[in-house]
């Protein structure tokens, strides 16, 4: 029987049924009509969110805050916005082949492919051959091998625990039956369990990935190997005690410098039925912007408070060139009678455009935005001589920057003179003009930077982290929270994994020579690694 005689004979039931078909061909149609509008506006706007985010990534200078919460809200968005199209064109695809087997034609959105980059070649390849058959299907004839087509897959393997036995053995002598047996080999921590890689990874899990001990409690736990929290804060603390000497070089390398950045941010500290606020502080030395060939190096520091009296103790042995902001307990360390010597401040213009940058965004007030942009300018300069050395920076200054920050003076006191000193306009231009020598001191030393972005990035992994922790368990906690950062930041500083590192000065410190504690410093280790490997 063919298709034709299930036809009904009666032309009247036909048309109905040809009516029928059509509506429902022109109702798929205009459904895939408009998830193909939908989908184009979607990757439209998919693109426009990656070039903001490109767009906010190239800019090196201005306000971290600002960038960074933008920066983080558009990737949250853009992720999301990148799964409903990918969920989008499944489900356009799932209607398109349910359209076909209705015999319904329906030309499905192809939203168009990212570039797919190669995956990394270090990585150890599995060949899985699939079995051809052993005989041509058509004919039965011998096959031979053409070639092959290969198609490569990412996968993840989960990690792998394991007990390692350090075995000595006894012997005895037949002749003065004396035992002789190899010393004890050391460990990271005396009695403690824990070997350097395991140790390492809880170290950066809890300071680098700002995971709780009780998260990374039950991770073990769901893999089936049992530590309690109060082990690993154990381990937590033994590792800080055997990694001091290292952090305490660290910060003697910081402060050797001829100029470093300085910055502080709150810490929730547990107190007895309530939190407090403490404070950590970072010094970090960073020569790279006037082509100073010493690594760079980040030193923390926890206080229970934000008196001054810390940052003096922090600082008693520095004198220098600091950048920093407003912060009215650096002023005595300003004092041109202080012993060693007199720091000597630079501001920071990040901080003069922040105040003008929320006045432009949310008041729109011109003056503001104006302001930010004369500073852009000043920035864009600084860019293109980041890098080169202090002489070619002061002489770029001279010829280019002067003249800005000149005219900037003179446009920020007439409009001054013209507004109420209530008005916040008129607060954010005297924050700039009260501090006018701090600001321009880096017309004439090229050491200097415009900005204290050095040291506002490397608190911002204290930010994320208050997220997760919540709170530093005691002040204790916080001194041991800011021996941990200065190491972490200081590999991240110099381009190294930082749990690596930690995992291979834990196995070598208990049997390193003090006076050569500096060979394991985050650059040396990564300059003998680099040897090593060249090798």
């Amino acid at each position: 029987m063919s298709a034709n005689d299930s036809l009904p004979d009666d032309v009247e039931t036909l048309k109905a049924m040809l009516i029928a078909a059509q509506a429902a061909c022109l109702e798929a149609q205009a459904k895939a009509r408009n998830a193909e509008a939908e989908a184009l506006a979607r990757a439209l706007l998919i693109e426009q969110m990656k070039f903001t985010i490109a767009k906010l990534r190239h800019e090196r200078f201005g306000q971290s805050s600002e960038r960074g919460a933008v920066l983080e809200q558009l990737e949250l968005r853009l992720a999301d916005m990148e799964e409903d199209a990918s969920e989008a064109e499944a489900a356009a695809q799932m209607a398109a082949e349910a359209a076909a087997r209705e015999k319904i034609e329906v030309q499905a959105f192809h939203r168009r492919k990212p570039a797919r980059r190669p995956l990394p070649e270090h990585l150890p390849r599995k060949r899985i051959v699939y079995p051809g058959p052993s005989s041509c299907p058509c004919c039965g004839g011998v096959l031979h091998k053409l070639g092959e087509d290969v198609t490569e897959t990412l996968e993840l393997i989960p990690r792998q625990w394991k007990v390692i036995q350090h075995v000595r053995e006894k012997f005895s002598c037949r002749s003065c039956e004396k035992i002789t047996q190899p010393p004890a080999p050391s460990h990271p921590i005396a009695r403690g369990r824990g070997g350097p890689g395991l140790l390492a990874h809880l170290l950066f899990a809890k300071y680098g990935l700002h995971l709780p001990l009780h998260r990374q409690s039950n991770v073990y736990a769901r893999e089936g190997i049992d530590l309690d929290v109060s082990t690993l804060a154990d381990w937590v603390g033994a590792c800080a005690a055997t990694l001091m000497p290292l952090v305490e070089t660290i910060r003697a390398h910081v402060f050797a410098a001829e100029r470093i950045h300085a910055d502080d941010t709150t810490v929730p500290v547990l107190a007895k039925g309530k939190t407090r606020t403490g404070r950590l502080w970072t010094y970090v030395r960073d020569d790279q912007p006037f082509g100073g060939s010493d690594p760079p190096a980040a030193a923390f520091f926890y206080s229970p408070d934000r008196a001054g009296e810390h940052p003096e103790q922090h600082l008693a042995s520095y004198a220098g060139l600091m950048q920093a902001d407003a912060y009215a307990g650096f002023n005595r360390l300003y004092e041109a009678n202080r012993k060693p010597g007199p720091i000597v401040e630079a501001a920071c213009w990040a901080h003069a455009r922040r105040k003008f940058f929320d006045l432009a965004r949310l008041n729109k007030a011109p003056i503001a935005i104006e302001a930010v942009e004369r500073i852009d300018a000043l920035f864009a300069i600084e860019r293109e001589i980041n890098g080169a050395a202090p002489q070619e920076r002061v002489r770029v200054r001279n010829e280019r920057s002067r003249p800005l920050v000149g005219a900037l003076e003179a446009w920020l006191r007439e409009r001054r003179a013209k507004l109420s000193g209530k008005s916040e306009t008129a607060k954010a231009i005297d924050y700039n003009l009260k501090r006018w020598a701090a600001f321009t001191r880096f017309l004439d030393d090229g050491r200097l930077c415009m900005s204290n972005n050095a040291a506002e990035r490397a608190v911002r992994c204290i930010a994320v982290g208050r997220k997760n922790w919540t709170f530093a368990g005691s002040d204790e906690g916080g001194r041991r929270a800011a021996a941990i950062y200065t190491l972490i930041e200081s590999a991240k500083l110099n381009d190294i994994d930082p749990q690596a590192w930690l995992a291979d000065v834990l196995a070598r410190l208990p049997d390193h020579p003090a006076k050569r504690i500096a060979d394991l410093l985050p650059w040396n280790w990564r300059a003998q690694n680099l040897a090593a490997k060249a090798a």
